[in-house]
C-alpha cells in the first residue's frame, strides 16, 4: 500500500506541473482542452476530499499543509493524515500529563507571587 501511494504522489506532481504548463503555453488543439478538463476534474475531487475530512484536517498539527498537500495529492495523502479519534486521543494523554504535572507543584509554591520566589 505505502508502494501505491508513494507512486500515486510521483505522478501527481508530473500531472499538476502538465496542467500548469497547459495553463501558460496551452498544447495542440485537442490536447489542451482535455488536459484542462482533467486538471478541472481532479481538482474538484480533490476540493470535495477537503470537505470530507474536515474533521482529519482540523484534528491534525499543521491543518494548513495538510489543506494545501491533500488538494496536491487528494487520495494518496490521506493515509498520512491521522485519525480524529487518535488526535483525540493524544490530546486527553497530554492533559492527563499536565494534570498530573500540577498536582505535584506544592500548594505554597503554586500561591506564592513569582517575584517573591524569585527573590527567595
Amino acid at each position: 500500500m505505502k508502494l501505491l501511494t508513494t507512486l500515486g504522489r510521483l505522478l501527481a506532481v508530473p500531472f499538476w506541473l502538465a496542467v500548469l504548463g497547459n495553463l501558460i503555453a496551452p498544447f495542440a488543439a485537442p490536447f489542451a482542452l482535455l488536459l484542462n478538463l482533467a486538471g478541472a476534474g481532479v481538482l474538484l475531487l480533490h476540493v470535495l476530499q477537503l470537505g470530507l475530512c474536515h474533521g482529519r484536517l482540523k484534528a491534525s498539527a499543521r491543518p494548513t499543509r495538510d489543506r494545501l498537500l491533500l488538494l496536491l495529492f487528494g487520495a494518496f495523502y490521506l493515509d498520512a493524515l491521522p485519525s480524529a479519534e487518535a488526535v483525540v486521543a493524544e490530546l486527553l494523554q497530554a492533559t492527563r500529563e499536565a494534570d498530573v504535572t500540577l498536582a505535584e507543584i506544592p500548594l505554597a509554591a503554586a500561591c506564592t507571587p513569582v517575584a517573591e520566589r524569585d527573590a527567595a
